[in-house]
């Protein structure tokens, strides 16, 4: 299924949530990445038929999205950023509640809430109530119910909220294991969750994205722009509040700082090998003008 994102705006009474939205999304996994506050709930609620956008529209094979709304909805799986579980309901309560709202019934929505179940590791858990759940349990919960109805398109706001870093990773896995022949998008501000398996990324800032490319893209214009120096700590205290630094480690009776710069910011610098983490954090602090 080919998803067209097209111009997509929206605005709450003066308040522009989203400007001009747009991008393509075929089989694969793709990331949405922004830190929070930047329009990336409001643009999956668009996409997830949860809110409408004031402007632009949502295409499904080239066709306007409401015209195949039944037919979209019935291939679309969605983890919204928050759950909420009646509280009398057992996680197999909840499954089997969002399976027959999702048209599954009888042996088939048994055999695939035992299926999902045991993927994201809750099959010891089903009959606790919800309300009982860590965090993380509710995570992967929510991202049983998506998958519930093999959707064509899953889509998934901040599903690593909760998670561990063991859940963090197995959750990977399962996304990469499901996305052969599935459109994915995951929104998070967290760069490791998409780093290793996106296919393609599109950073959102301000409620305005830049280009759909794939992470390598993304690191290769980076090239001599990162780097490597090592300086004391009071030094490193006062430098912090005008510069761009991603990472900082001891070094001896001093730090080791990793600057983003696209100037060499001290004559002994060594240049770094960059990342998607620079990457993101380069582009988030760049100034107010639009993404690449």
């Amino acid at each position: 299924m080919k998803l067209t994102v097209d111009r997509i705006s929206k605005h709450y009474g003066k308040k522009q949530a989203l400007t001009g939205v747009s991008f393509e999304m075929e089989n694969g996994v793709y990331g949405l990445l922004g830190p929070n506050g930047a329009g990336k709930s409001s643009l999956i609620r668009i996409l997830a038929g949860v809110m409408e956008a004031s402007e632009g529209e949502i295409l499904v094979n080239g066709v306007n999205r409401r015209k195949r709304e039944r037919e979209y909805r019935m291939k679309l799986g969605y983890l919204p950023q928050s759950l909420d579980f009646y509280p009398e309901f057992t996680g197999l309560d909840y499954l089997r509640y969002i399976a027959a709202l999702k048209g599954l019934k009888g042996a088939a929505a048994e055999r695939k809430i035992t299926e999902l179940a045991e993927q994201v590791r809750l099959t010891g858990d089903l009959h606790r109530k919800c309300v009982h759940y860590s965090g993380g349990m509710k995570r992967r919960l929510g991202i049983a119910q998506s998958l519930l109805n093999d959707p064509e398109v899953v889509i998934l706001d901040e599903p690593t909220a909760g998670l561990d870093p063991y859940e963090r990773i197995k959750f990977r896995n399962l996304i990469s294991l499901i996305s052969r022949d599935r459109t994915v998008l995951l929104s998070t501000h967290i760069v490791s969750d998409i780093e290793s398996i996106a296919k393609e990324t599109v950073m959102i800032k301000a409620g305005m994205v830049g280009n759909m490319q794939s992470n390598q893209s993304f690191i290769k214009d980076m090239e001599n722009k990162v780097w490597l120096y090592r300086m004391p700590v009071d030094e490193l205290v006062e430098y912090q509040n005008d510069h761009l630094i991603s990472h900082v480690l001891p070094a001896g009776d001093g730090m080791e700082v990793r600057i983003v710069s696209e100037d060499k910011p001290f004559p002994d610098a060594i240049q770094a090998a960059p990342t998607l983490e620079d990457a993101y954090l380069y582009e988030f602090h760049s100034g107010e003008g639009s993404l690449r």
